[in-house]
């Protein structure tokens, strides 16, 4: 079995500071961007932590198809509302500010808004409801992303893996929270499995002849040819309900795009029609609801809490012992990680070192 280094989280957020700032992202921003993937690694979502440094951030900063600097346009603006353009820059540092918008905005007048065009990837979705969730307040994004998942009854990748994110406070240790994909897996969870040389599980991708692919590592490259898709949640068809993922990705690309007159679909492919990278232009909505504008908010965690805990405590399964609520198992993996950090393996030590030397970082290792 691989040896896994346990890095401290908090040397871990250090050191992509430091990768950020190297890379031309000022402070304040690059520790922006650290929290926002080591946050994904301490809920457990390591398809969207540290893994993500190297290849969304680092690679593309370096090709030039990602600026390091963000130019954050406020082209609308209402009580409730704005329309953001983001310049292509870093997504995080924008979707940050654009919550931290959306929760003024719903302190104020108990709903708000924000669309954002012309953005980047923006980490682990589930960062920016959180930001609501402390604040007493119910939140919500969505955001599209480069062509990989195919329509029901279609092979050609057209919709991102298009998350719709979720966060309500409640009276237990941790909020709820559902932060997922549309589709049935999405491309960081394949990253994973090709780091760790595992292959995908069956159903998760379709090829251009209609027939499943588990071959992982050229999965991720036909997955962007072209030649390859995920399948929307419920999965392949209409029987096991693939529809509905379909649909609700569709929305998702809408609200990601139509609001803020922004790119979408076979727009965020990252090329041009010569074949050069260029940015994906990603779009992103987010949403901040004030409970304290429609009840008390400690009666209103009360009840989310009663709703969390007769759902644990129905009946199980046949040889189930237990039934989980969306965000147990992240808060459950962030108190298994708190004291031991974010785990790298060979080819996570390899990128971490990688980045150091060309950087010419003065940052020590020691994966022993």
């Amino acid at each position: 079995m691989e040896k896994i280094f346990w890095m401290p989280f908090d040397e871990a957020e250090k050191f992509m500071a430091k990768v950020f700032m190297a890379l031309g992202v000022p402070a304040e921003e690059a520790g922006t961007c650290a929290d926002v993937l080591i946050t994904a690694d301490k809920r457990g979502i390591d398809s969207h932590g540290v893994g993500r440094l190297k290849p969304i951030y680092y690679d593309r900063i370096r090709e030039g198809i990602l600026s390091p600097l963000t130019v954050f346009e406020i082209v609308k603006e209402g009580p409730a509302t704005v329309v953001i353009d983001g310049h292509d820059g870093m997504g995080a540092v924008i979707g940050k500010r654009a919550m931290s918008m959306c929760i003024e905005k719903a302190r104020m007048y108990g709903m708000g808004m924000a669309a954002v065009r012309n953005s980047s990837h923006y980490g682990a979705a589930c960062y920016y409801p959180i930001m609501a969730v402390k604040e007493g307040m119910i939140g919500i994004t969505g955001t599209n992303a480069r062509p990989s998942m195919a329509p029901t009854f279609g092979v050609e990748n057209m919709l991102g893996t298009n998350p719709l994110t979720i966060g309500m406070p409640t009276d237990e240790p941790f909020p709820f929270m559902i932060d997922c994909a549309t589709s049935i897996s999405q491309r960081g969870k394949i990253e994973l499995y090709s780091r760790e040389g595992k292959e995908i599980p069956g159903g998760w991708v379709i090829g251009q002849d209609g027939t499943e692919r588990r071959d992982t590592d050229t999965v991720l490259t036909d997955l962007v040819k072209g030649k390859a898709a995920l399948a929307p949640l419920g999965g392949l068809g209409e029987l096991t309900g693939g529809y509905k993922g379909y649909g609700y990705a569709t929305a998702v690309e809408i609200l990601s795009a139509a609001l803020q007159d922004g790119k979408f679909l076979k727009g965020l492919s990252g090329f041009d029609t010569q074949g050069n990278k260029i940015p994906y232009s990603l779009g992103h909505f987010f949403i901040a609801i004030n409970v304290e504008s429609f009840i008390h908010l400690e009666r209103f965690r009360r009840i989310a809490g009663d709703i969390l805990r007769s759902l644990r405590e129905s009946k199980k399964a046949p040889g189930r012992d237990r039934i989980f609520t969306a965000g147990e198992k992240e808060y459950i993996c962030w108190m298994e990680r708190k004291d031991r950090g974010v785990p790298l393996n060979r080819e996570l030590q390899r990128q971490f070192l990688q980045m150091r030397n060309e950087l010419k970082l003065d940052w020590m290792f020691r994966f022993d």
